[in-house]
């Protein structure tokens, strides 16, 4: 009999799926070496990354111009690499943040160190949601009480803190939130 693990992070994969990494363990497609085997800069794994990418286009329907990023770290490794590579879009370097939980703390914590950083809204406290008293963390801030600049260089927020077992399934539009040039960054990795 199979456990189901419904914890966050890892989860159960269907037996299939198993089967088929096991069986390719040691012998890709034919090619006689396991995926750890191969160069990331041999046409193999390009194959392996290319269609990756294009599955993950299709199910998700991200268009041309969205970046699709692989890389090793999860949610951690984004907290810099998001305002080093996004706060210098204006000369403001400004971003703003929705607090609801410990992982968009991290970030936001992490994402002072590269510019004037200001909490959008937060869920830090006890509050009233749907007529119901909600604990702090435990809560998403409605979109209509943003506090967004036009000027950021980009909002973000955490869609899923799994610490709190908190999820925003459904993301807003900044334009209708008076932010139409802020880009929305949205920290998915636990629940794509």
């Amino acid at each position: 009999m199979r456990v189901w693990n419904f914890g966050a992070g890892p989860s159960t994969l269907p037996l299939e799926v198993l089967e088929q990494a096991a069986a390719e363990m040691t012998d890709w497609h034919g090619s006689g070496m396991s995926v750890m085997e191969m160069s990331h800069r041999g046409a193999q794994f390009g194959q392996i990354r290319d269609e990756a990418e294009a599955d993950l286009r299709e199910l998700f329907g991200l268009p041309d111009d969205f970046a699709a990023l692989f890389m090793q770290g999860g949610a951690t490794a984004e907290n810099a690499a998001i305002p080093l590579n996004l706060i210098g879009r204006r000369a403001e370097h400004k971003a703003d943040f929705v607090l609801s939980g410990g992982w968009s703390v991290k970030s936001f914590n992490e994402a002072r160190r590269y510019g004037d950083i200001q909490v959008a809204a937060t869920a830090d406290r006890q509050a009233m949601v749907d007529g119901t008293t909600q604990a702090a963390w435990t809560w998403f801030p409605d979109p209509e009480q943003w506090r967004l600049r036009p000027d950021a260089s980009y909002a973000y927020l955490c869609s899923n803190e799994t610490i709190g077992g908190v999820e925003f399934p459904a993301w807003p539009d900044l334009a209708a939130l008076g932010a139409p040039d802020v880009p929305l960054v949205v920290d998915a990795s636990s629940h794509m």
